[in-house]
């Protein structure tokens, strides 16, 4: 399936378009547009152990923190995660954001598929299913 033609993921106020979905590819990379609405519960502080990631802001603001440095990144401004950092987003401003995210190598929008499903259940998330998902996907919570 071409990614590029995938209805984007939704997950709450979260949405999910993958361009390049370097796990069905075989590019390795991946290319993903995320558009997060204000105020939306965004995925808490988390690393990723094999995987490096840059965030492009397209629209809006989007609020974004590596290894404790929180910058409000507005269109045409970017951060980059390196492997292993503890990174987290939020959009606090009153706008939708939109970002174009790269990882390297890519987790898949299996991931996203795989968290949207746990979300929509009826009451808050499993947080136990949540850390499953995660871990199966090289995604390490940080700690409070």
């Amino acid at each position: 399936m071409n990614a590029t033609t995938e209805a984007p993921i939704q997950i709450g106020g979260i949405g999910i378009r993958y361009l390049i979905d370097g796990t069905e590819t075989g590019a390795g990379m991946g290319v993903f547009e995320l558009t997060v609405a204000p105020g939306s519960r965004v995925p808490p502080a988390h690393s990723h152990r094999d995987n490096e990631e840059l965030v492009y802001v397209l629209e809006g603001r989007l609020r974004y923190s590596v290894d404790g440095e929180t910058r409000d990144l507005v269109p045409g401004e970017r951060m980059y995660t390196p492997k292993g950092s503890v990174h987290a987003f939020a959009n606090p401003h009153e706008a939708p954001a939109k970002a174009l995210i790269i990882l390297t190598p890519d987790i898949g929008a299996g991931y996203f598929r795989d968290i949207a499903e746990v979300v929509k259940t009826p009451g808050p998330p499993n947080p136990a299913a949540m850390a499953e998902i995660m871990t199966r996907y090289g995604l390490t919570l940080a700690k409070p």
